[in-house]
This record gives structure tokens, C-alpha cells and sequence, in this order.
């Protein structure tokens, strides 16, 4: 009997794949309450608030006191600012930690965080500590050396029954829709008192301890009343139908939690960490939060979220989003924003190019293709360029290597912007997790802190003038062709460009090509 042809050999092969991804995705629209682990963990909430009991409690009270019913506040812009803030809580802490996060790296500065927190468990402290699962491929026997602890447990968001290999990728791909729906909250609480929201996950690049890269990140410390709105979204969270206990889904042993203990401690020895470690240090002290941190005091400050699950065709009065746009659309005179990933889409577009046209100023700050660890990303926000900037928008575009002192966060290394922020008339704003893109909008669930107070507003307009700084930035225009230009104004005389700035040819040809899929409704 003779072979077909190889051309229809090959097509018969396409068949087959094809066939057998469409049954492994139809399986998982099928039966995908039933791939999904089931939530076993037994329910806990935030630990009642006690006058007196931790060195927390203590040097809150007098400031409580002399503020009733405000919340302290600041600003962490610095990346060694906000490790030394998270360092300092979580060894001050003598209640409970709750930890939400998105990713936890396993490098240098995610095994110190995580040695602050066994200490702290060492101590007494009660610790949940609630990860997304889609970033942890290759973590457990960390996690699960930290949950063996008695006073530890670690909890996964949406996670995959295959814990890694081939079987996981197989797992991601039957459960295609259903995976796609992650956690990107990021909250660091301390015995119910002190609440760390904002844009930074967990690891060096966001703490400037990296060489050759590091992110522009903004959080907001925030201690006192508003702590508990983080504690009770955490509680939301912990206890829902989308978390399963990692110890559920993978095994430990004695041997890990002695492995991690001896990790953990050669970190803090090691010659890359030495040097930062004690610029941390320094900033140490039984004081910290009562006398080294400029809080400022306000009841004009609230942190919101959306719920564990955001359902394709819910009710989305009470996602995130929804209040953001409430906010956004009352601009009656300035409307600044910062994102990193900016996809504003055909509708978010034409609000602001109204907003413009009623007489508000308009400005975004997002990262150049160069700066954008998301090629694909960017792929969305290019075609939004043109209109936005023919609108009367202001758009600039963070450099990938800041024209900085020694003194600057930047230093030498590459730069990419992560701060997710707005501003609205010089009152109102938000810092937290949401990118201005449809996967914060509608996919991922996310975060942060919403302010109405002057003080607050000018605060958060500094960084945004920092941020749009020719040192900083490109100033994004159309020349009088309508063609795309950046304008580097930190060069004497300012040096317009004509294509995007410190790219290649072939990125820029990828992201280009990138650009015709249909993907923006995934970024």
C-alpha cells in the first residue's frame, strides 16, 4: 500500500494537533469546575486588634491618639525605602503578617523577605501568606518549607493540579479561559495596623538590588484605621472558593524546612547582599513608624479591590475598575495618569480625547518600547499613539536608561516603569495594581489605595513630574506631517527622533508584527 504524500501527511498531523487541542480545551470549558483543585483550607480571619500587645500596637497608639479617626500615610518611592519598610514591620510585627502577592522571586531578595517572615513565625507570629499561582512553576519546596511551620500557612490563588513539567503546560492549556483569570493584588499587613499596598511584587528588580535592570515603583504605607479595609479584603480573599492550600495540592518535608533555614541565612551572609543589607540597617530602629517615617494624617484614604472572581459577563458594579472610572471621569481640570502597560482601547481613548476637548489637561506617562518588559504589551498601546496625541494628550515615554546622578534609583542599570497611578484635580487618585489595560480591567483581580486630600495630590504630582522629567522621559508629539517623533530634551539641543529610541530593528519589526493579532483583550 503506498504512503500519501508527504504534504498530506503533514496536514493530516495538523489535523490531528488541531483536534486534539480543541478537545483539550473543550474538556476544560466542559468540566472546568471539576479541574479546578477545591478550596479545603479551613476559614480564618484578620486577628482582633489588641491596645498594647506588639511594639507596633505601642507606637501607633500616642499617634492614633493624637489623630482620631486618620490614617497615616507615605509615599515609597524608593526601591531600598520600600524593602527597609517591609523588613522593618515584619520584624517589629508580633501579632500576624498577611501577605498577598502576585509573584514571590526566588532570588536574593525574596529568600531575605521570606527569612524576615519564618523569624517573625519563630517569634509567635500567625503568618497567612496568599501567592498567585500562574509565577510560582518551581517554588514549592520553598513554599512548602515555610508552610511545614506551625505558625505559617500558604495559600494558592486559581492554582494548577500539575504542579510542573509537561503535565502543567497540558494543564494551561485545557483550562486556556479559566487560567487566564490571576491575582494581581499586592499587600503586605502588619498585625492589623500597618497595610504596604501598591505596585511592587516581590524580588530584586523592584527594590533596587539588581545590576542590570530596575523598576520605577511606587507603594503607599499606610498605617492606623484604613489597615483594616487591606485585612478584610485579604480575608475575602483567603477564604474563598478560588484559594487552595498549598499543602492540598504537594507534600513537605523535615529536610525542606532545614534546607530553606540554611538558604535563607548563607543569603544574608553573602557578599552581593552585604552592602545592601546595611544601607537597611541604617534604618532600623524601635521607632521606626513613630519618629523615622513622615507620616501624614488624613481620613481621606480608603483601599479597595475587586473580588477573588471576576466572572466574564458578572455584575461588575463592585469591580475596581468601576470605581476608577467614576474617578477618571470626573476630572474637571487635570488628569494625570502612570501606567506601564497602557491599552486604553477605542472607548477609553475617545474619554479622553473628551476630557481634552471639555478642557481638561491630559497627561500619561508609560514606558517606551526599550523600557516595556512586554513587547506584546506595547503591541496594543502603539495603535493608540496617533489619535491620543492628534486629541491633545501629553504623552511621555519612560527612557530605558535615565540620564541620572549616582544619587538616582536608575543608576546605570536599565530602567523600566512599574508605578500605577493616577491623579484627578489635584485632590483625587489612586496607587496600586491596576494597569490602565484591559487585563486589570476585566481578567486579573486588583488593588489599591484610593485618596481624596490635597496633600496626597501634591505628593503623588511630584512623582509625576519626576517621572515625565527630561532626564526621565521622552516627550512623545506628531511633527506638522502627523508623523511620530521623540523629542529627548535632556540633550542640548533637544535631539527629536525618529523612530522608537534605543530599539532594534528587529524588535521593533516584532512588536509590529505582533501588533496585527488579536490579542489585545489579553493584555
Amino acid at each position: 500500500m503506498n504512503k500519501p504524500p508527504r504534504p498530506h501527511r503533514l496536514l493530516r498531523f495538523l489535523a490531528y494537533l488541531f483536534g486534539a487541542l480543541l478537545l483539550l480545551v473543550g474538556s476544560g470549558l466542559l468540566l472546568g469546575d471539576h479541574l479546578t483543585p477545591k478550596a479545603v483550607g479551613l476559614p480564618s480571619q484578620a486577628l482582633p486588634l489588641q491596645p498594647q500587645q506588639t511594639l507596633i500596637d505601642r507606637q501607633l497608639q500616642p499617634l492614633l491618639a493624637e489623630n482620631p479617626g486618620k490614617s497615616g500615610a507615605v509615599y515609597l518611592s524608593d526601591g531600598l525605602e520600600a524593602y527597609a519598610a517591609r523588613s522593618i514591620v515584619t520584624r517589629q510585627a508580633g501579632r500576624s503578617l498577611d501577605l498577598q502577592y502576585y509573584m514571590w522571586h526566588d532570588d536574593l531578595l525574596g529568600h531575605l523577605l521570606a527569612h524576615d517572615v519564618y523569624q517573625a513565625a519563630e517569634r509567635g507570629v500567625r503568618v497567612r501568606l496568599l501567592l498567585d499561582d500562574m509565577n510560582a512553576a518551581g517554588l514549592d519546596p520553598q513554599m512548602l518549607a515555610l508552610d511545614q511551620h506551625p505558625n505559617i500557612e500558604i495559600r494558592l490563588y486559581n492554582p494548577f493540579r500539575n504542579r510542573d513539567g509537561l503535565w502543567r503546560l497540558v494543564e494551561m492549556v485545557q483550562r486556556a479561559f479559566s487560567i487566564n483569570h490571576r491575582m494581581h493584588n499586592k499587600a503586605w499587613i502588619a498585625d492589623g495596623r500597618v497595610a504596604i499596598v501598591g505596585g511592587r511584587n516581590i524580588g530584586a528588580e523592584y527594590f533596587d538590588a539588581r545590576p542590570d535592570v530596575n523598576f520605577r515603583d511606587l507603594d503607599l504605607l499606610l498605617a492606623g484605621p484604613v489597615a483594616s479595609d487591606a485585612s478584610s479584603i485579604f480575608d475575602e480573599f483567603w477564604n474563598s472558593d478560588a484559594v487552595v492550600p498549598i499543602a492540598a495540592l504537594h507534600y513537605s518535608t523535615d529536610q525542606q524546612m532545614a534546607n530553606f533555614v540554611s538558604q535563607a541565612e548563607l543569603d544574608a551572609r553573602q557578599k552581593e547582599a552585604a552592602p545592601y543589607l546595611q544601607r537597611v540597617r541604617a534604618r532600623l530602629s524601635d521607632a521606626y513608624l513613630s519618629k523615622q517615617l513622615d507620616l501624614y494624617w488624613t481620613k481621606g484614604v480608603r483601599i479597595r479591590s475587586d473580588p477573588p472572581r471576576k466572572p466574564v459577563g458578572g455584575d461588575s458594579s463592585q469591580w475596581l475598575v468601576t470605581r476608577l472610572v467614576e474617578v477618571l471621569s470626573s476630572a474637571e481640570h487635570k488628569s494625570l495618569l502612570i501606567s506601564p502597560y497602557f491599552v486604553p482601547g477605542a472607548t477609553g481613548t475617545k474619554a479622553l480625547i473628551g476630557q481634552v476637548h471639555d478642557g481638561v489637561q491630559v497627561g500619561i506617562i508609560t514606558n517606551s518600547l526599550a523600557a516595556n518588559d512586554v513587547a506584546a504589551v506595547h503591541s496594543g498601546y502603539m495603535h493608540y499613539r496617533r489619535p491620543l496625541l492628534a486629541g491633545g494628550v501629553q504623552l511621555y515615554e519612560l527612557k530605558s536608561r535615565g540620564h541620572t546622578s549616582k544619587a538616582s534609583p536608575f543608576g546605570s542599570s536599565g530602567a523600566s516603569l512599574h508605578t500605577k497611578a493616577f491623579l484627578v484635580d489635584d485632590r483625587r487618585g489612586f496607587v496600586g495594581s491596576f494597569n490602565l489595560d484591559p487585563r486589570s480591567a476585566y481578567l486579573n483581580t486588583e488593588m489599591g489605595a484610593l485618596f481624596d486630600d490635597p496633600v496626597l495630590a501634591a505628593r503623588l504630582h511630584q512623582e509625576y513630574l519626576r517621572l515625565s522629567s527630561p532626564e526621565l522621559s521622552y516627550w512623545v508629539y506628531l511633527n506638522k506631517d502627523h508623523e511620530l517623533r521623540w523629542l529627548d530634551r535632556a540633550q542640548t539641543p533637544p535631539i527629536s527622533l525618529r523612530t522608537e529610541p534605543d530599539t532594534s530593528f528587529m524588535l521593533r519589526a516584532s512588536t509590529r508584527v505582533i501588533s496585527w493579532l488579536p490579542l489585545e483583550s489579553q493584555l
